[in-house]
């Protein structure tokens, strides 16, 4: 299922008061981006959230699970995980969740390797 105009949209203003936010087509559904770092998830019309160890237990205490799909022999399990939907009715605690992830995802940002220059 493609990502709807609607659904980018609403993202989009979502996590407006951050600023740059861009949403770019992926696989289906989408990368939500914070200026060049991707913090959050787009599938399926459902929002997910980076998370690692420092924010993980926040949300499977509100009963969110993490982003799966099928690999080639087993699920795979992203280091996303669903938005709680309380979040939607409460816009600053929700910037607080989307400001944690975006850290998140500048620490596991891999540095980009130089590039090669060529003999002269």
């Amino acid at each position: 299922m493609a990502l709807s105009a609607e659904f980018r949209s609403f993202v989009v203003d979502l996590f407006s008061s951050l600023g740059a936010i861009k949403v770019r087509s992926m696989f289906g559904g989408g990368g939500v981006y914070y200026k060049d770092t991707m913090f959050a998830l787009i599938a399926n019309e459902t929002l997910f959230l980076k998370v690692d160890q420092s924010n993980k237990a926040a949300f499977e205490q509100e009963g969110c699970g993490p982003f799966k799909y099928d690999g080639k022999n087993k699920p795979i399990e992203m280091s996303y995980y669903e938005l709680p939907e309380r979040l939607l009715d409460d816009p600053e605690e929700l910037i607080e969740w989307a400001q944690k992830s975006i850290e998140i995802a500048l620490r596991s940002k891999k540095p980009k390797k130089a590039r090669r220059r060529k003999p002269a």
